[in-house]
């Protein structure tokens, strides 16, 4: 008998049980939280004494640089009119900046430093779902593993900034979560919110409606909760689109906000695959070197989460984000950035970790914080573009 239809099952997911719930999950996880934290604050100090020495304002980038500029636009302003197509601000989702401007409002800070404020939070939350994660398929120390792996990417500094990364991390982990322990409610919820907030949710969302649509089918779950998920969960992302298609007045909208305004478009692949190959046989500054890395780390990572079995969800989750990341042209730089949310690539990584003496384990997480951290700075200090 599966464990949904367990007679103790429904207890589980009762609203009277989720304090408790809440609570034994955070006690399990305050080692993953310590030491996420832990790998962000070493980057950020990093980050502010660099800063400091070159007469830069740490804080301004953070939560003003590029895309996190435009965020607090939004959040001041509302989103632009369509007669303006060029660099538009409905190319980007909503969530993030509704919510920096409804703290804005009650907390004695600026609309930059809130939404960093803002992404900090959630940053966590996002380690608490990647705990969640690795302690649920393998154990507690993958589990933390896996968070402090995430926060010491090369790119992990976009999760320390006004950008939306972390808080997709975050509703990511959770729906996956939800989505493997058969909570269909909490999945399909989760999933409106993802999809509230960045257009990779397309590789979410997919997920929860095929995994509903499986437990019918096979007769694991025909209760309403399956029903639910499979109508739901996509909710938010199309309602987004929807919005910005009644705005322009097109069906296609947002893409055309994004193909003319912005230069981006789907090609499956053609102008990543163009700029990886010049950027391994040209001389090119280093941020596309390391892009052209992290993406061929992706992919080998992907091969591995294969041959491990991870379930078929993580995998297709992981999958689609790739798609999603590396098949759309424009933006080379940031390719890699984009991936930071497809984070059970990280998981075998994790899981050899946990299986590594204490001693080395401790030197690897070492290498990568000091790495992480120089990547960091260069990204905001010295590489002209975003990261």
């Amino acid at each position: 008998m599966s464990e949904i239809s367990s007679p103790s099952a429904p207890a589980r997911t009762r609203p009277a049980g989720w304090p408790a719930a809440v609570r034994r999950s955070l006690a399990a996880a305050w080692p993953a939280l310590v030491a996420y934290a832990v790998a962000r604050t070493s980057g950020l100090v990093v980050l502010f004494v660099w800063a400091h020495t070159v007469g830069k304002d740490a804080v301004g980038l953070l939560g003003s640089r590029a895309d996190a500029g435009h965020y607090v636009e939004i959040a001041a302003h509302g989103y632009p009119s369509a007669a303006e197509i060029q660099t538009n601000a409905m190319a980007f989702f909503p969530l993030h900046p509704t919510l920096t401007r409804w703290l804005g409002a009650i907390l004695p800070f600026g609309l930059p430093t809130v939404g960093v404020l803002l992404t900090w939070v959630m940053s966590l939350v996002a380690a608490w779902g990647l705990f969640a994660i690795g302690n649920h398929l393998h154990d507690r120390r993958t589990g933390v593993l896996l968070a402090t792996v995430w926060g010491l990417l090369p790119h992990a500094i976009v999760e320390s900034m006004g950008y939306t990364e972390a808080m997709f991390t975050a509703f990511a982990a959770w729906t996956l979560l939800a989505t493997l322990r058969r909570q269909w409610v909490a999945a399909a919820l989760i999933s409106v919110l993802a999809g509230l907030t960045r257009p990779s949710a397309s590789a979410l969302f997919p997920v929860v409606v095929l995994a509903a649509f499986v437990a019918i089918v096979r007769r694991q779950d025909r209760s309403w909760r399956a029903w639910f998920a499979l109508l739901v969960a996509p909710l938010g992302w199309l309602g987004y689109l929807g919005w910005v298609a009644t705005r322009t007045g097109r069906l296609d909208g947002w893409f055309h906000i994004q193909h003319e305004g912005w230069g981006s478009s789907w090609d499956a692949g053609r102008y990543t695959a163009k700029m990886t190959a010049s950027a391994l046989s040209e001389a090119k500054v280093p941020d596309y070197l390391l892009v052209a890395l992290v993406m061929l780390l992706c992919v080998a990572l992907f091969v591995i989460s294969v041959i491990d079995r991870q379930p078929w969800q993580l995998l297709m989750f992981s999958a689609l984000m790739i798609a999603v990341s590396l098949g759309g042209s424009g933006y080379y730089n940031a390719k890699a950035r984009f991936l930071l949310p497809a984070f059970a690539l990280l998981l075998p990584v994790a899981g050899a970790l946990a299986r590594t003496k204490p001693a080395k384990m401790i030197v690897i997480v070492g290498t990568l914080a000091v790495v992480s951290a120089y990547c960091g700075g260069y990204l905001l200090l010295i590489w002209k573009f975003s990261p």
